[in-house]
């Protein structure tokens, strides 16, 4: 894919994500989704959603009509959303989490600030080169760990207004008069969610996320699934990588935002995002180089089949 391509395919990612977050962030106060443990109540798209179970008690339905309703409000939406979601992930990989995922925006977001105070992506790796005249700079740490805070306690509160009612937490909340229970779960929700941000993002996104790991597993299933395919018969050509954002080499390593190694074989991929960026940075050294291709790409269908039969092949011998 030309590099004009992915840097347009990158815009569009960003964008997709930037919606995703907005909606997330708003859901609640639009009644778009949330369940309400104040009336028990569930609200889909502004709508009171019901079951039909009430009917079936007070007597004006049979046990056969209100089983119906059952079926066609809760069991086939269940399934559809649930299948398509893994039909998805079964043919495209963890595309939910590297394009709309609220969670994987922050990681990415967060991973510029933390390399910008200490050259790392996460405090847990060992200092990278920066871009050439640029160098580690601790101002930006206050301004890391500040946003940790904000985002940990602002997804506190909108999980709350999921349960409760958003013009009740948000009036509580700046009128000061919050109730013990709520003051409790924004305290130690967000405490845990600014924590997890700082320094266990990338493990929660890699092995702790059940979204991420189901869709894992659905596509690790399917050998004709999106792929990143690396052409070792080029592998030399790793060697001088380098880029504006990785001088030193190793371009796809240093750029993936889940700290994954994008020339491995695919069941060390596991949890790839389908992110692109791997792509984008291989693009761009051969680009700067004037080299025909890149050793990176997309497979997808047979093409996805021989890159897993040739990977096998070349891990036994």
């Amino acid at each position: 894919m030309p590099e004009l391509a992915l840097a347009r395919l990158q815009s569009r990612r960003r964008l997709t994500q930037a919606a995703f977050f907005a909606l997330f962030l708003l859901a609640p106060a639009l009644n778009l989704l949330r369940f309400d443990l104040s009336e028990t109540q569930l609200w889909v798209l502004g709508l009171r959603w019901s079951l039909g179970l009430d009917a079936l008690a007070r007597h004006q339905a049979s046990p056969t009509q209100a089983a119906m309703t059952l079926i066609v409000r809760a069991l086939l939406p269940l399934l559809l959303l649930v299948g398509g979601f893994l039909y998805i992930a079964w043919r495209w990989g963890r595309l939910y989490c590297g394009w709309l995922c609220p969670h994987f925006s922050l990681v990415e977001g967060l991973n510029a600030l933390l390399h910008k105070a200490c050259g790392r992506h996460s405090v847990w790796e060992r200092p990278q080169t920066l871009r050439s005249g640029q160098r580690a700079d601790a101002r930006w740490w206050p301004l890391f760990l500040l946003a940790c805070a904000f985002f940990g306690y602002l997804w506190a509160i909108t999980l709350l207004s999921y349960l409760l009612p958003p013009q009740r937490v948000w009036g509580h909340l700046l009128g000061g008069t919050l109730s013990a229970a709520e003051a409790r779960f924004i305290l130690i929700a967000g405490a845990v969610l600014t924590l997890e941000m700082a320094l266990a993002r990338h493990l929660f996104c890699r092995f702790g996320c059940a979204v991420g790991l189901f869709q894992s597993l659905a596509w690790m299933a399917n050998p004709k699934a999106l792929v990143v395919a690396f052409d070792r018969g080029r592998a030399r050509d790793c060697r001088d990588c380098a880029t504006s954002r990785a001088p030193t080499g190793s371009a796809c390593d240093q750029t993936c935002p889940m700290r994954l190694k994008p020339r491995n074989i695919k069941r060390m991929m596991f949890s790839c995002v389908q992110c692109g960026q791997c792509l984008a940075e291989c693009e761009s050294s051969h680009a700067a180089r004037t080299s025909p291709g890149a050793n990176l790409e997309w497979k997808v269908g047979l093409d996805a089949v021989r890159e897993t039969l040739r990977q096998r092949h070349q891990e036994r011998s």
